[in-house]
């Protein structure tokens, strides 16, 4: 459960990051936008260094998963954009990708 947690302040952090350099680039606004993407962006990299996993790159493949369904909550909760039928059939084939990643069988133990 711990996982989950660090997953999801992970993914906050992302995509706030991210949404500030878009609201910077793409929407025109003030470029000291990039102060708090900075930040944002550097704790996400800080976070995800939390999760429990014995790779990184496994660890970073099931967050793909994880950031996907942030990324539609955040779609809906601060662009108020209603997600699509075809977003949800999406988010439900990322899910099980994370999970095949995560909870699939190894190969020599790891």
């Amino acid at each position: 459960m711990t996982n989950f947690l660090w997953y999801a302040l992970a993914a906050f952090f992302e995509i706030a990051g991210c949404y500030a350099l878009w609201l910077w680039l793409r929407l025109d606004r003030n470029w000291l936008w990039i102060l708090p993407a900075t930040g944002s962006l550097f704790l996400f990299g800080l976070i995800l260094t939390r999760i429990d996993a014995v790779f990184a790159g496994r660890a970073y493949a099931a967050y793909g998963g994880v950031y996907i369904v942030a990324s539609l909550v955040w779609l809906s909760a601060v662009e108020r954009v209603r997600p699509t039928v075809s977003d949800f059939v999406g988010v439900s084939l990322c899910l099980l990708g994370a999970i095949v990643i995560l909870f699939g069988p190894r190969l020599h133990g790891v």
